[in-house]
């Protein structure tokens, strides 16, 4: 079997016998797959085990071995690739990482590789890490909706005053108000197509947004993937979240 190096960003572990662990990551090379890992959770002379590299949002460099035939594949080395500064201590960073990690299990279902989502996502844990204030703030916004570009569902920045309601449903701005509950309109949509147009997370700050507006969009934009994503269902870390940034 051949081995391969890759980067991989953790996205869930699991407890496996007495000291092991099954982790889920999203590999640079191979997209999600799920990896036995053994010998991790336990402590020797020489110090702690090493569990605590499978974090959620955890970056490394992996080298792995690779069986398209196997679901469970094996890893035979693993390091920091990154060494977060605050996500894993910060309590704000650490919600909004684990909403990330949260929407990307419920978004990526098949094991395709997908470089340019995979950077994405590092870049955005990256950003997140060094944010701060309305950038901090607004980051949760940011990243659901253009995380949705790499899934076929990207709304397109097509606001004007004539086009001024966001139909979640079609996933795009329209003339008139649909026949259906499920659209943004004022100052919601408005406040949506200056999200899309952001380029770097920086550019939040300049979105004044105000802890209710930003609580009714991220709901609103929940619900927009629960239309377009099968089986997306409800999200545990969105509350968590929502109450660290209040």
């Amino acid at each position: 079997m051949q081995l391969h190096k890759t980067k991989g960003i953790v996205l869930k572990g699991v407890k496996y016998g007495e000291t092991s662990l099954v982790v889920t990551i999203y590999t640079e090379l191979f997209g999600i797959q799920s990896y036995l890992v053994n010998g991790v959770r336990t402590n020797t002379r020489k110090g702690p085990g090493k569990a605590n590299l499978f974090q959620p949002a955890a970056i490394l460099d992996l080298i792995v071995y690779h069986n398209e035939l196997k679901n469970l594949q094996r890893i035979r080395e693993f390091k920091w690739s990154i060494l977060y500064q605050h996500i894993f201590f910060d309590v704000i960073k650490n919600a909004v990482a684990l909403f990330m990690v949260e929407l990307l299990q419920k978004c990526i279902k098949q094991p395709e590789p997908n470089p340019e989502l995979f950077y994405f996502i590092e870049d955005a844990f990256l950003h997140l890490d060094a944010a701060d204030g309305r950038v901090l703030a607004n980051f949760p916004l940011f990243f659901i909706l253009h995380l949705a570009g790499f899934f076929g569902f990207k709304i397109e920045d097509m606001y004007s005053e004539r086009n001024s309601f966001l139909d979640l449903k079609e996933g795009q701005f329209v003339a008139e108000h649909p026949q259906h509950p499920q659209v943004l309109e004022g100052s919601l949509s408005y406040t949506t197509a200056q999200l899309l147009r952001v380029q770097q997370p920086a550019e939040l700050q300049e979105i004044p947004l105000n802890q209710e507006t930003r609580r009714t969009l991220l709901l609103a934009y929940r619900t927009f993937y629960t239309l377009h994503v099968p089986d997306f269902g409800e999200m545990r870390t969105l509350n968590v979240m929502q109450t660290v940034l209040s």
